[in-house]
């Protein structure tokens, strides 16, 4: 048996193990400590970095989201945000 933490790590490594073009990370840091989710948020980054691969997040932590080149903020199925983010 594995905890939710390391199922979640290892659903990372497993979408990040083919260097896709677009990863799709829906909440991947939601059952994570936060040092693990500090580790999690860098190994995206640095792919999507190498690899050139897309990536697009849903969070609801915005520590995370405000890491991201461009956020959008959808309320009620309407986008009420949409802001790229200059670095």
């Amino acid at each position: 048996e594995v905890s939710g933490g390391q199922k979640q790590r290892a659903a990372v490594a497993r979408a990040l193990i083919t260097e896709p073009q677009l990863i799709l990370a829906d909440e991947p840091t939601g059952n994570l400590d936060s040092k693990s989710s500090r580790e999690i948020v860098e190994l995206l980054k640095v792919s999507n970095e190498k690899y050139g691969q897309t990536l697009l997040v849903i969070t609801h932590d915005e520590s995370i989201a405000l890491q991201a080149d461009r956020i959008l903020s959808i309320e009620d199925g309407k986008i009420t945000r949409d802001e790229v983010i200059r670095r």
